[in-house]
């Protein structure tokens, strides 16, 4: 599976951005996707996470209530819906991918793909 993640950019806080993580591979419905961010000078930390079909989703602590993940397998794409943005969520973000179940951690995930950058401005 080829991960690719986009829709950083720029933005106020309190602002909102939706990220996409286009996935290559007839098998992509196979697979739970989960989001990790990673600001400078920090450990890479888990987001957010959903199931192969879509059934169970996961949130980091920080950001329950105001980021939704959601998957459309039709078109090979998972979503991060960001909203509420603070400066704290300054970070790349990145998907990856594993077989079926969600799990937090990083080590668990397969497939990554590229980050894409989401700044939160004061």
């Amino acid at each position: 599976v080829q991960l690719q993640a986009s829709g950083g950019g720029l933005v106020q806080a309190g602002g909102s951005l939706r990220l996409s993580c286009a996935a290559s591979g007839r098998t992509f419905s196979s697979y739970a996707v989960g989001w990790f961010r990673q600001a400078p000078g920090k450990e890479r930390e888990f987001v957010a996470a959903i199931s192969w079909n879509g059934d169970s989703t996961n949130y980091a602590d920080s950001v329950k209530g105001r980021f939704t993940i959601s998957r459309d397998n039709a078109k090979n794409t998972v979503y991060l819906q960001m909203n509420s943005l603070k400066p704290e969520d300054t970070a790349v973000y990145y998907c990856a991918a594993r077989l079926y179940f969600v799990v937090t951690t990083h080590s668990g995930y397969d497939y990554w793909g590229q980050g894409t950058q989401v700044t939160v401005s004061s």
